[in-house]
């Protein structure tokens, strides 16, 4: 599958962090202070981090973003976006989407757009919080103008999901993901590394595509961070792997898989 990605590159690897702040404890658990707190790691600390870090990578991600964390932060936001890193949708503040009613669903969707309004950023992919898509969820992707959806497990390389709306599928993996492996199982940030790097040299020798989905307040402490680097560093130094952000990925494949 190397011939399928732009003249030089092998692979591609798709480094994204879902910037949750404290959404999901204020929409879980609104009166428990210390988990809120948690949360705020990624603003006060993590963050600014990270994006030193890209900055001296070289690297532009992309931050799936919930729309409280727009409103609560958005001189972050901002800040994310003048570095040059795409922000995109995360629901308004990390809802389940299948706890929800048809409107209860549509009104989320109405929040988080009008956050993004209000920095003056119209977000082109969505990634749903959980990962949890209902049936309603493609047609409000179709209906605010998405362009790709960052969700579904089902493939190692991204795909049209929606021919008619030209929406772009870029596939996820639990295993691919900080968060089960840090702040549910516990592990060490060097067997995080023994898991994720046989899998990106698997996807490299097969020319095909993995994402890695990160938390700022979660990958952001410092063992985890430096764990990244390194993992980052190596694939850099091989200079046919390609990084793009999302929109840049979902517009090749648009118009790769269009031409084919």
């Amino acid at each position: 599958m190397s011939d399928f990605w732009p003249e030089g590159y092998r692979c591609a690897i798709f480094l994204s962090f879902d910037y949750d702040a404290s959404s999901a404890e204020m929409w879980k658990t609104p009166h428990d202070l210390v988990a809120q707190s948690r949360g705020r790691f990624a603003p006060k600390v993590a963050i600014p981090r990270l994006l030193d870090l890209l900055d001296k990578l070289g690297i532009k991600a992309t931050f799936f973003t919930p729309g409280w964390t727009v409103d609560h932060y958005p001189e972050s936001v901002e800040e994310i976006i003048s570095r040059g890193h795409e922000v995109a949708g995360h629901g308004y503040i990390h809802e389940r989407m299948n706890e929800l009613s048809a409107e209860g669903e549509e009104g989320v969707f109405n929040r988080m757009m009008e956050a993004f309004e209000r920095i003056g950023v119209k977000p082109v992919g969505y990634r749903a919080p959980y990962w949890i898509v209902t049936t309603r969820t493609l047609n409000h992707l179709r209906r605010l103008g998405f362009k790709y959806s960052s969700n579904f497990m089902d493939d190692d390389m991204p795909y049209i999901l929606d021919e008619e709306h030209g929406i772009v599928e870029l596939p996820v993996e639990w295993m691919l993901d900080d968060w089960p492996q840090f702040e549910l199982q516990r592990k060490a940030p060097e067997e995080v590394y023994r898991l994720w790097k046989p899998e990106l040299e698997g996807i490299y020798e097969l020319g095909r595509y993995a994402a890695l989905t990160c938390h700022p307040q979660c990958i952001g402490r410092i063992s985890r961070l430096k764990m990244l680097e390194k993992l980052l560093r190596e694939f850099l130094d091989r200079d046919d792997v390609w990084f793009p952000t999302g929109r840049e990925l979902s517009e090749w494949v648009r118009r790769r898989l269009s031409a084919s």
